[in-house]
C-alpha cells in the first residue's frame, strides 16, 4: 500500500475556480466516503482550507485511484473535470509524505510558517478517524507531520521569520518616504511573502495598494482579500511612475525591473522606497543610484535582524532543514517496518524447525540424559540462530534501499515462508506493507 495525495491550491489554481470549489464540513464528510468507497482505496482523509483542498488517500493503485479521486472531487463539487484536472497535482509515496510534512510546517502556504495550517492539519486527521477512514497508514502520516511541524516552530523562529522581514523592511521604507498611512504601494508577486505585505500594509492604512503579478488570477485572489487592485506585469513601470513604495517578491529568475525603466517611469525625484524581497533579486541593484530613490534588500534587512532576532531569514533556512531530516527517517522506518513481517515468519519458521526436530529426537532417544538433551537443544539452537542472522541483518540493512522490498519477497520465496503467518504479523503489529 502507498499514500497517494490529489490536490489542488492557490500553488496551481486561478482564483477563479479555487472560488467554485471551497467545500463546508457536510461536503468535506461527502467526499471522504465517496473517495473510501473507491476501488483501490484503504483509508481516506481530507484537508480542505481557503486556498487548498488535499485527498490523502492509502491505495494499492496508483492510476485507477487518482481519476476515481478526481472524479469524486469535480462530482462534489459540481465542476468540470477539464477545468479542474490541469490544475490538480498529484504526489505518490515519498513523495506524498514530503508534501505533507511541507504542508504542516508551513512550507507550502501563503505566508510562509503561518500556524493556521497546523490545527487545519489536526482537524483532517481527527474527523478522519472519527469517521473511521484514517488507518495505520495515514494515521502515521499525518500524525508525525504534526510532531514535524511543533519541532520547527519549538526549534526556530518561523513563526516571526516573514513577519519581521517584512515589518522591518516597511519600517525603513517608512523613513525614507515618512508615514505609509495615506501612501500608494506596489507589491510584486502573489506568494507567500506578497501576501504578508499585502496584509500588512493593509494594516498600515497604506491608501492604494497594487498587486502586480504575472498570473493574472493569482493576484486577483491575492488583492480581493484587502481591497487591493491589480496590474498586469506589463504595466509594472506605469504603476512605479506614481508610488510611493515598491515592493518586489517573485520567484523569477532575472530582473523583473530594471534601472532604466524606473528612470524612464519617474516624473519627479519625489521619495520612492523600493523593497526588494527576492533572492535571486528581482530589482536592478543600480536604482539605488537614482535620485531620490532608496533600495532595501536582503543584504540590508539580514543586518538589521541580526541585532534583534539573531534567526533572522535562516529560520526558513532552518525549518527546511528539520523537515528533511524528519522525511528521511520517516521514510526510513516506514521501510524497515516493512520488511519486518518477514523477518519475523522467517524466524518463527526456524524456530518451529528447531523444536520440531528436538520433539523428534526426544521421541527417538527417551532415554538421553537430561543435561546431553539440554546441550544438544542449546546446539541446535544456536546453529539456526547463526543461519538466521545474515540473512535478517541483510534485509534490514537494505531496508533504506530501493532493493529492500524486493529483498524481503525473495526471502519469503526462498524460505517458502507462509504469506499468511506474514500477513497475521502485519496487521498485529500495524504495518502496512
Amino acid at each position: 500500500m502507498s499514500v497517494l495525495v490529489v490536490g489542488v491550491s492557490h500553488n496551481t489554481a486561478p482564483v477563479e475556480l479555487l472560488e467554485r470549489l471551497p467545500l463546508d464540513a457536510s461536503q468535506v464528510e461527502k467526499l471522504i466516503h465517496s473517495v473510501q468507497l473507491t476501488e483501490h482505496v484503504q483509508e481516506a482523509a481530507v484537508l480542505a482550507t481557503c486556498n487548498r483542498i488535499e485527498i490523502y488517500t492509502d491505495v494499492d493503485r496508483f492510476h485507477g485511484s487518482v481519476e476515481a479521486i478526481c472524479l469524486a472531487l469535480c462530482e462534489l463539487a459540481e465542476q468540470p473535470t477539464d477545468d479542474v484536472v490541469p490544475h490538480l497535482y498529484v504526489h505518490y509515496d515519498d513523495g506524498a509524505i514530503s508534501h505533507l510534512f511541507h504542508v504542516a510546517a508551513g512550507l507550502d502556504s501563503m505566508v510562509v510558517g503561518e500556524g493556521q495550517i497546523l490545527g487545519q492539519v489536526r482537524e483532517a486527521l481527527r474527523l478522519a478517524q472519527e469517521l473511521g477512514t484514517a488507518g495505520p497508514a495515514l494515521n502515521a502520516a499525518f500524525q508525525q507531520a504534526l510532531r514535524v511541524a511543533k519541532r520547527t516552530h519549538a526549534e526556530t523562529g518561523i513563526d516571526r521569520a516573514a513577519p519581521s522581514l517584512v515589518s522591518v523592511s516597511l519600517d525603513r521604507a517608512a523613513q525614507h518616504v515618512g508615514p505609509l498611512a495615506g501612501r500608494r504601494a506596489v507589491v510584486v508577486g502573489a506568494g507567500a511573502m506578497a501576501s504578508l505585505a499585502v496584509a500588512t500594509l493593509s494594516r498600515l492604512e497604506v491608501a492604494d495598494i497594487v498587486v502586480v503579478n504575472r498570473t493574472a488570477g493569482r493576484a486577483a485572489r491575492l488583492a480581493g482579500q484587502y481591497a487591493a487592485r491589480t496590474a498586469p506585469l506589463e504595466a509594472l513601470a506605469d504603476e512605479v511612475a506614481g508610488a510611493d513604495l515598491l515592493l518586489s517578491c517573485t520567484g523569477s529568475v532575472g530582473l523583473v525591473l530594471t534601472a532604466d525603466e524606473v528612470r524612464a517611469a519617474r516624473r519627479s525625484d519625489a521619495p520612492l522606497a523600493v523593497v526588494d524581497l527576492a533572492l535571486p533579486h528581482d530589482v536592478d541593484p543600480a536604482v539605488a543610484e537614482l535620485p531620490g530613490v532608496h533600495l532595501i534588500g536582503l543584504r540590508l534587512l539580514a543586518e538589521e535582524l541580526s541585532e534583534n532576532d539573531p534567526e533572522g531569514i535562516a529560520d526558513v533556512l532552518g525549518v527546511r532543514r528539520i523537515v528533511a531530516e524528519e522525511i528521511q527517517a520517516f521514510l526510513d522506518a516506514r521501510r524497515l517496518a516493512s520488511v519486518t513481517p518477514t523477518v519475523i515468519a522467517l524466524r518463527t519458521m526456524a524456530t518451529g524447525v528447531v523444536e520440531a526436530e528436538l520433539a523428534r529426537l526426544d521421541s527417538r532417544l527417551p532415554d538421553l540424559a537430561p543435561e546431553v538433551r539440554a546441550e544438544l537443544g542449546l546446539a541446535v539452537r544456536r546453529v539456526a540462530d547463526k543461519l538466521m542472522h545474515q540473512p535478517t541483518v541483510r534485509v534490514k540493512e537494505l531496508a533504506n534501499s530501493s532493493g529492500a522490498v524486493s529483498y524481503a519477497a525473495a526471502l519469503a520465496e526462498l524460505f517458502a515462508l507462509d504469506q499468511q503467518a506474514v500477513d497475521a504479523v502485519t496487521r498485529a503489529d500495524g504495518v502496512r506493507p
